[in-house]
């Protein structure tokens, strides 16, 4: 495991309440750093920063809408008193899974803003500090989504294409400052999050990974950005950069289908 006092003493977690964010959370706890958990809902969020406590550390919590701009400001006042040596990002849900004709520009816009926007300034603000000390770490929790395009995911594909790249610059950015930048890329993984949304889990040949084995991934190859692919997926990811778009595209597409029942 890599040494995480590295990137103490404090940790913000975007999207720290469960799942993936909640596992970052634990095993940050027990190694002796404190956390600011963000979530929108304050009653998982309060159930994780319970379990934190015990391990005799500080938990900060704030239930926040991260779309708001008001509330990230909000955020930026709470933790002016703090050293933030770590920065994960682990919010970018899909909030809007319509096909894009029959979608609300509205509500795609959401997605961009959870994505990017809100991702974009949580960066900058930690990250400039970080610079200036010349050390910490920041991790961004992509996707797959990000490889290629799939119904439903037209704009959540995109956003997480953008993640990718985005990453890849910060890093080349950072790296002679010794602040750490990671693309934690996942596959599939059994989240409360996706739960809710009834991925069949049970599709012949479908790896499907577990919440706290990518979180120990991710901390274990936050020293080796860029971007790493989480769960096993490597050798998926490859093959959707294939050339012939047309091909990875529409077959992922019939794979996809089954995954979310025919949906």
């Amino acid at each position: 495991m890599t040494d995480l006092q590295n990137y103490g003493p404090w940790v913000v977690i975007a999207g720290g309440s469960e799942g993936v964010g909640a596992e970052f959370a634990r095993l940050l706890a027990a190694a002796g750093l404190n956390l600011v958990l963000l979530a929108r809902k304050s009653g998982p969020l309060e159930d994780t920063a319970e379990q934190c406590r015990a391990h005799g550390v500080e938990v900060r919590t704030l239930a926040v809408d991260l779309v708001d701009s008001s509330a990230i400001d909000g955020l930026f006042d709470a933790t002016a008193d703090l050293e933030v040596g770590l920065l994960i990002y682990n919010a970018g849900a899909n909030t809007c899974s319509e096909q894009f004709l029959d979608g609300d520009l509205a509500d795609f816009q959401r997605v961009i803003d959870l994505n990017i926007g809100a991702a974009m300034r949580l960066v900058q603000h930690y990250g400039r500090p970080m610079r200036d000390r010349r050390r910490g770490g920041i991790l961004l929790v992509g996707s797959m989504a990000g490889y290629l395009g799939s119904v439903r995911h037209t704009v959540y594909g995109g956003v997480k294409a953008f993640g990718r790249i985005f990453a890849e610059g910060l890093w080349l950015e950072l790296r002679d400052y010794n602040v750490h930048v990671l693309e934690l890329v996942l596959g599939v993984t059994r989240t409360p999050a996706m739960e809710r949304v009834g991925l069949n889990f049970d599709v012949p040949g479908m790896r499907v990974a577990e919440p706290v084995e990518v979180a120990r991934e991710g901390l274990e190859q936050l020293p080796n950005g860029p971007v790493y692919i989480a769960g096993g997926n490597g050798d998926d990811v490859a093959r959707r950069n294939d050339f012939d778009r047309a091909k990875v595209v529409l077959g992922t597409h019939r794979f996809m289908q089954k995954l979310l029942g025919g949906n």
